[in-house]
């Protein structure tokens, strides 16, 4: 018997358990440790955050459904990972061993690499968890009740650029809807050295797509922006030249600010000599597989991807949804090949498909594969972006909830795109 511990319930940890259990032979079990039962939808966060959403709509109960399955859930969650042992020690002092181990807990949130930052002791917002964007919501009510400056952004070290120009549209257009966008000035700050590089140094026409959607909406901007501080209703911003110099000072007085964090990993991985980086990400080969651990795995948002190239202020890389998919679907084959004596041979294929909502319309783009030069280098804009996000949501949930392991991406998401493509060229936009 072989006993496979997944740690982390998030997309790509409850994705691979449901991934693994066909690979499995009779004997073998999978185990997930996760801090509770409850997995959230993370793309929905920004509408949980001004009302589309309440936090009800996008979670689930993953106890039954694992159960169900025969997957055995640990809700204690994991407190620290011993490779040399091949066990994982829990919150609540008990240990879990293991044959192979995938790691899949999603970053930690780095908010107190700033002075001020975060809705937990600081002065801004979050949307990465449901519960950052509940509270979100609460301020956001304070400011529709009483409107001013509002800066929305992510600060330096961030990989998540998409959930920013969501959310600034998003809320854009909801304070046009409440007929109080005259009284709101928005400024987008962030440490990509223009607007519309994601992270990965544009998709298609991102750059001209994003900035016209900007200028169009009234929005200013800074860009290579290393936010310093943030107090009370105030945030100062440097701005950096390309050589690195601080080009200009910024001092943004905000009544409502929102500001996605870098990422990190997480204590239970953190500092392990040979299984993460300096940031605590895991290494991983083109398996997915540790080069110095070889029964561990890592998939999601934890795993170690180095930066694009070089910018005057950090940018990390963003793991998308397909891109993480395709992780999960690797490993999960490379851990059933190991089960039955043979050599892991499945690689994922990390491309990046995005459907950013911008409330009315939104942007969707394509990289593969992620990192330039690509064979496939796509972005377009439109009012089906939205619907097709909506429409995406439902379908992900259904499938969550049904415990299956389809992928979701690569069939609707692809399907989705190509649909848009088709409406182009009838209309020739």
């Amino acid at each position: 018997m072989a006993e496979v511990v997944i740690i982390g319930a998030g997309l790509s940890g409850t994705l691979m358990a449901y991934e693994l259990l066909p690979q499995l032979r009779k004997e073998d079990r999978v185990s997930v440790v996760s801090q509770g039962a409850i997995y959230h939808f993370v793309p929905s966060n920004p509408w949980v955050a001004i009302g589309w959403r309440k936090r009800g709509d996008i979670e689930i109960d993953l106890a039954g459904i694992m159960k169900r399955k025969g997957v055995r859930l640990l809700v204690q969650g994991a407190k620290r990972v011993h490779p040399e042992d091949n066990r994982i020690e829990l919150s609540d002092g008990s240990s879990i061993n293991y044959d192979y181990l995938v790691v899949a807990t999603g970053p930690d949130l780095a908010f107190d690499e700033i002075p001020g930052l975060g809705p937990q002791g600081g002065y801004t917002q979050s949307i990465c968890h449901v519960d950052h964007a509940s509270k979100a919501k609460e301020a956001f009510e304070i400011l529709a009740a009483k409107p001013g400056p509002v800066v929305i952004g992510a600060v330096q070290g961030a990989s998540c650029f998409g959930p920013a120009y969501e959310f600034i549209f998003i809320l854009e257009t909801e304070l046009r809807r409440r007929k109080l966008r005259d009284q709101v000035p928005m400024t987008f700050v962030t440490s990509e050295p223009y607007i519309g590089h994601l992270g990965l140094d544009g998709v298609g026409d991102t750059k001209g797509l994003l900035e016209s959607e900007m200028r169009e909406k009234h929005i200013k901007w800074i860009t290579n922006a290393r936010v310093k501080g943030v107090e009370a209703g105030k945030m100062n911003v440097e701005e950096l030249a390309d050589d690195g110099s601080v080009r200009k000072t910024h001092e943004l007085l905000f009544s409502y600010s929102m500001m996605l964090p870098a990422f990190r990993g997480v204590e239970a991985v953190r500092g392990i000599e040979k299984l993460t980086n300096s940031r605590g990400f895991v290494i991983v080969d083109k398996h997915q597989r540790s080069p110095s651990f070889p029964n561990v795995f890592g998939i999601g948002v934890c795993v170690a991807i180095a930066p694009i190239g070089a910018t005057p202020v950090p940018v990390g890389v963003p793991k998308t949804g397909f891109m993480i998919e395709s992780m999960v679907t690797a490993a999960a084959m490379n851990i059933g090949a190991l089960l039955r004596g043979q050599v892991p041979t499945a690689q994922p294929t990390w491309n990046a498909i995005c459907l950013a909502d911008f409330g009315d319309s939104g942007v969707a783009f394509l990289a593969q594969p992620q990192i330039p030069p690509r064979n496939v280098n796509w972005s377009s804009k439109g009012e089906w972006v939205h619907y097709a996000k909506v429409a995406f949501e439902k379908y992900f949930l259904r499938k969550m909830r049904r415990g299956e392991s389809e992928p979701f991406y690569e069939r609707f998401v692809l399907n989705q795109l190509n649909i848009s493509k088709i409406k182009e060229v009838r209309t020739g936009t």
